[in-house]
């Protein structure tokens, strides 16, 4: 079986850079001007080449019929503008990164368990500080998914997120719950929440594909190999980028066939989740190429063990640099959103980020 994808190679600060041989990534203010276009044959790369913007349209023609629709599908992917996401009063708009911030009412998540546990009040002002400093939405969970994590029933999960979803909705925030349970949810849906950040991508529970094409809530679908005892199991792969593009390509065809908008979808490619550090590094180098799925980009990559494993073993308190490294990293991608637990530290590397891009976008003086 072969399979075709196109992925921007290198990137460029504004099309005039280029003398407007670039395009815009997922209509954000990421811009590149060449492409490989890769062929795989039986999970085999076999051909790979490369093409300015000038010549790619005709090096798509010159595939075989089957190949040629899917590239073009891409290039046009590659290129798509994604409408804002309503979030109750709030609007939240993709032409620029989003900064999700990151609430778990969990005991045992390998970074903040148990800070907020059963301490409503304190996760609240928590929650309060972050949208202060800067953060789009609050991204609250109840279970950590963590390697080795114990299972938590399902009725504790709810008890332990909807009076903080319902509190924050009724302050009118934005909100997404980070479950894979279909009754957790539907309940943090009906307290308030806004977006469906499902880490098994739909898998672990067949009820909610028919729960979110109902709600009609935005859902973000995430890659991890592992099936319903453990996420980060079964992670073998004979090209980690290219296998990972294919499985979220099947996820989001899926959500399709279940009635899910595709405005509706974003894809996440999992960092961290049954992936060797080597693995990491590749998809986080390979991240302007998922654009050409055609929806946002999540990525959150907050303190997780890569940044240890790179940094002398830094427990996970103390990799705060590495994170704003790699949140960086993800908007010079052009990714649409970074989940985050240090947001006023991230939102300032942004607002960095974001005048570097604004200034790069008005100096004509690379045209002459």
């Amino acid at each position: 079986m072969s399979a075709v994808y196109i992925r921007p190679i290198a990137l460029c600060d504004s099309p005039q850079t280029e003398e407007g041989a670039a395009i815009r990534l997922g209509g954000g203010l990421v811009y590149a001007s060449r492409f490989a276009v890769i062929v795989r044959e039986g999970g085999k790369v076999t051909s790979r080449q490369r093409f300015g913007v000038a010549d790619l349209p005709a090096a798509i023609n010159s595939l075989p019929d089957a190949q040629a629709a899917v590239a073009a599908e891409q290039w046009d992917n590659l290129r798509r503008t994604h409408a804002p996401i309503t979030c109750g009063q709030r609007i939240l708009r993709l032409d620029q990164p989003v900064v999700m911030g990151i609430l778990n009412v969990t005991p045992d998540s390998f970074s903040d368990g148990g800070k907020f546990l059963d301490k409503p009040d304190a996760a609240l002002e928590h929650a309060h500080a972050m949208l202060s400093a800067g953060a789009g939405l609050i991204d609250v969970g109840g279970e950590s998914t963590r390697p080795g994590a114990a299972a938590v029933w399902e009725g504790d999960e709810v008890k332990r997120v909807v009076p903080v979803i319902e509190q924050l909705a009724a302050a009118g925030a934005a909100i997404s719950i980070d479950s894979r349970r279909s009754s957790v949810i539907e309940a943090a849906l009906a307290a308030g929440a806004h977006i469906v950040n499902d880490v098994s991508a739909m898998r672990h529970d067949a009820r909610t594909a028919e729960i979110v094409a109902r709600s009609g809530a935005p859902v973000v679908l995430m890659h991890a190999p592992g099936s319903d005892g453990d996420l980060h199991a079964e992670g073998n792969y004979s090209d980690v980028v290219l296998d990972v593009f294919d499985a979220l390509r099947e996820r989001r065809d899926a959500a399709l066939a279940a009635g899910i908008a595709r405005e509706k979808i974003l894809l996440d490619p999992g960092i961290g989740f049954g992936k060797s550090l080597a693995e990491n590094l590749a998809l986080i180098n390979a991240l302007p190429l998922f654009h050409a799925l055609g929806q946002p980009i999540l990525f959150g990559a907050s303190r997780k063990r890569m940044i240890g494993a790179l940094s002398n073993e830094a427990p996970a308190h103390q990799r705060m640099p590495g994170s704003i490294m790699l949140a960086l990293k993800a908007m010079d991608a052009g990714c649409q959103m970074v989940r985050v637990h240090d947001v006023a530290e991230t939102v300032q590397a942004m607002h960095l980020w974001r005048g570097l891009r604004d200034a790069a976008l008005t100096d004509f003086s690379q045209l002459v």
